[in-house]
């Protein structure tokens, strides 16, 4: 038993160099394990005469107590040093700014936000929104519009066609919204009241115009709407939609093959100061088309131009909002440019309602 110390001086030692708990797994089983050092020379006890056992009884039990009292206390040691580590490698910097969430950093696209702020303007007149295939026939985007075989929409350079089919029919881009008023009335029995928003696509691009654009159209049909209702429409659209008590405009004739009459309008503005605002000034700036539905357009649809008649409008989404919010060049509307984003666009919770305010 003379060994004792020095077996106690190495386990002692052992426990004190264990870098972590696997390490220091490895001495407590290699000493108090079922088959350690501690345990075997408890085993030998058994062998000892009574005199033997009283004198190395109390060694060995002690230094077992020793190891099992080194071995916590270097547990503890290794459960607090991982704690600091983690503290120190957690720790909060309390002088940083607080970084914005998700929410507070991302924005709506001004375009649809405008889309929005239409919605909200037309729902409140009673008008529902309808929807169509961006990718069209020659029938509903130009035929079924009264456009004549040789009218110039219809080429190459004005409009995306596809490659022929088997049959030879070409399917194209929608040039217009147009075609979704086309599939309304073949659907919806009258009176209708709806508006379509939604990406149409032109060959054409530079500060405003780029090949793919949002329009607006609007259509009503009935047996009594006229021309008084068409410009009361357009009076209340603009005032809410620029947020102004009045405005003042003025209707053009114009020629569009699914309107007739047909007229532009013109809204009068003050372009002083690099800005342009409107219910004022002296200038006037157009805005949009529109016109009676053409009886052509009707009977294609299946409507008795002699019972039943309507007007319809149509301006670009990307223009107006340009108009309102001040933005110099239409093509950045399709940049991905964050920073743009970020200046021009829109928080996410801030719905427009006519009771709050488009743009508040």
């Amino acid at each position: 038993m003379a060994d004792l110390k020095k077996l106690e001086n190495d386990l002692v030692a052992a426990v004190a160099a264990a870098k972590d708990d696997t390490a220091l797994e490895v001495v407590r089983v290699s000493a108090l394990g079922k088959k350690g050092v501690l345990s075997e020379l408890l085993k030998t006890l058994g062998t000892m005469t009574p005199e033997e056992r009283k004198k190395n009884g109390p060694l060995i039990n002690g230094l077992r107590d020793r190891i099992s009292e080194a071995l916590t206390a270097k547990k503890n040691a290794l459960k607090q040093a991982a704690i600091s580590l983690r503290l120190t490698a957690d720790k909060v910097d309390v002088t940083l700014p607080v970084r914005a969430s998700a929410l507070e950093r991302g924005r709506i696209h001004p375009v649809s936000q405008v889309i929005d702020e239409i919605t909200a303007i037309f729902a409140d007149m009673g008008f529902s929104v309808a929807e169509g295939p961006d990718i069209e026939t020659d029938f509903y985007n130009f035929t079924a519009l009264n456009f004549p075989a040789e009218h110039p929409a219809r080429e190459m350079h004005d409009t995306f066609f596809f490659s022929p089919s088997s049959d030879g029919a070409r399917r194209l881009l929608r040039t217009h919204t147009s075609p979704v008023q086309i599939r309304t009335m073949e659907n919806v029995k009258p009176p209708i009241h709806v508006i379509t928003p939604g990406r149409t696509y032109r060959c054409d691009s530079d500060q405003t115009h780029t090949p793919m654009f949002h329009q607006v159209e609007g259509l009503v049909i009935d047996k009594s709407s006229h021309l008084g209702h068409l410009k009361w429409i357009l009076e209340e659209f603009c005032k809410a939609f620029f947020e102004v008590p009045s405005v003042q405009m003025r209707f053009r004739p114009s020629y569009f093959p699914f309107t007739e009459p047909s007229m532009e309008v013109d809204i009068q503005c003050d372009r002083r100061g690099g800005e342009v605002r409107f219910g004022k000034g002296d200038d006037w700036l157009e805005i949009l088309g529109c016109g009676m539905v053409h009886p052509n357009v009707l009977r294609t649809c299946n409507l008795d131009p002699d019972e039943y008649q309507g007007f319809a409008w149509g301006l670009g989404i990307d223009r107006i909002a340009m108009l309102k919010y001040g933005m110099p060049d239409l093509r950045m509307f399709f940049e991905a440019d964050v920073r743009w984003l970020t200046h021009y666009g829109f928080r996410p919770l801030d719905f427009p309602t006519l009771a709050g305010g488009l743009s508040s």
